[in-house]
């Protein structure tokens, strides 16, 4: 499946709301956050509007923002070392994530932060620590 851009996260609010709200994995080699966004209520209009003569009525279309899987992922200096290895472990997450976003919820935030181990870790070990993160996270025990 494709990473799209409604799927990045980009707020420092985001952030931090999945940090304190969000429910926390250690994977050794990255941790992983999860949490569900709450819906939205959308407002109530104060009189129905009536369509145009011929015109069909509107439905509301659901909002991506809504409706999304979204990821962060965080890579400090101290963590993960100078930028190529930075960059390369934000690579590799994204990519864990692109590959097993089904494992993620429709609706839910995630949030990556990489550790050095991100960078040498094989793709399958971390791939498995993902997923093994993503039903602990996001089991029905915990909704």
């Amino acid at each position: 499946m494709r990473f799209r851009p409604e799927q990045h996260l980009r707020r420092q609010s985001d952030f931090r709301v999945i940090r304190e709200q969000g429910r926390r994995v250690n994977c050794g080699s990255f941790t992983l956050w999860g949490l569900r966004r709450a819906a939205s209520p959308s407002p109530a209009p104060a009189e129905p509007a009536e369509p145009a003569a011929g015109a069909p009525a509107a439905e509301p279309a659901p909002s991506a923002k809504t409706s999304a899987r979204r990821v962060g992922v965080v890579a400090s200096t101290v963590a993960v070392g100078h930028a190529v290895r930075r960059n390369r472990a934000k690579r590799r997450l994204r990519e864990i994530f692109r590959r097993h976003q089904e494992e993620v919820p429709v609706g839910c935030d995630v949030l990556l932060s990489a550790r050095a181990a991100a960078v040498d870790a094989p793709m399958p070990e971390l791939e498995h620590k993902f997923v093994d993160a993503c039903r602990k996270v996001f089991s029905p025990k915990n909704a």
